[in-house]
């Protein structure tokens, strides 16, 4: 049996596994070194049309997914000692650190909203976890939940196969990855670069730490500060 378990609660199960059953987590996943289970929340809705939503309170566009439905979806799963996560634009940011300590855990159960979003009873009562991927809105949580779970898969012992690759890569030191260069030695007059060739294994980490601060302080002057701060 695998160690680390996601639960996904969704109005789409068909959308599952998608991507996350091709490649290295594809090939994790038949190995049993993570597993995934999918809910449809729909399963908890109410009459014959299995209603999961209704107008907002107070008026507006759109419909609300009820706090009856989402709490029972959410109370017919084992949680295991998993964080309750809903995939929100309002959440929290999602960072190399969080997706760090999910890898470590358990696993995680994910709720994928849809509609103008869930009834902020249930978030309460349930004490949710909100988390977002970025300052944009998708059409549900489905996209986001799939992101976050290979954020995480991808550092779980054996999935890449390459421990060093997930230490130097971006954000694994506050910084952003440096650029990578292969075959051929020249493509369109761009050479590679001479010290990623001289064999000096020295001047070359001394190349790509200040390529990344480089690129780290003109992309993300956020997470410079950070960094910088770390440093002192």
């Amino acid at each position: 049996m695998s160690s680390w378990s996601a639960t996904v609660l969704t109005l789409f199960p068909e959308m599952f596994p998608g991507p996350l059953g091709l490649s290295l987590l594809g090939k994790a996943l038949a190995n049993d070194l993570w597993s995934l289970e999918v809910r449809d929340i729909r399963k908890h809705g109410l009459g014959k049309h299995r209603t999961v939503d209704d107008t907002p309170a107070g008026g507006g566009p759109g419909m609300v997914m009820r706090a009856d439905v989402a709490a029972a979806a959410i109370d017919a799963v084992p949680r295991n000692g998993r964080p309750l996560i809903y995939l929100s634009p309002r959440g929290k940011p999602l960072t190399q650190a969080r997706v760090r300590d999910l890898a470590s855990g358990p696993g995680a159960v994910l709720l994928c909203g849809r509609f103008e979003g869930l009834d902020q009873r249930v978030i309460e009562a349930r004490q949710i976890e909100e988390v977002s991927l970025g300052d944009f809105v998708l059409a549900g949580g489905e996209i986001a939940a799939m992101a976050l779970i290979e954020a995480s898969v991808r550092l779980i012992s054996g999935v890449l196969g390459d421990h060093a690759s997930t230490e130097e890569e971006s954000f694994a030191a506050g910084l952003l990855e440096y650029p990578q260069f292969t075959r051929p030695q020249s493509f369109e007059d761009r050479p590679i670069p001479d010290v990623l060739t001289n064999g000096n294994h020295k001047e070359i980490s001394k190349w790509r730490r200040a390529r990344a601060e480089a690129l780290t302080k003109e992309r993300r002057p956020d997470l410079w500060t950070l960094y910088e701060k770390a440093k002192r």
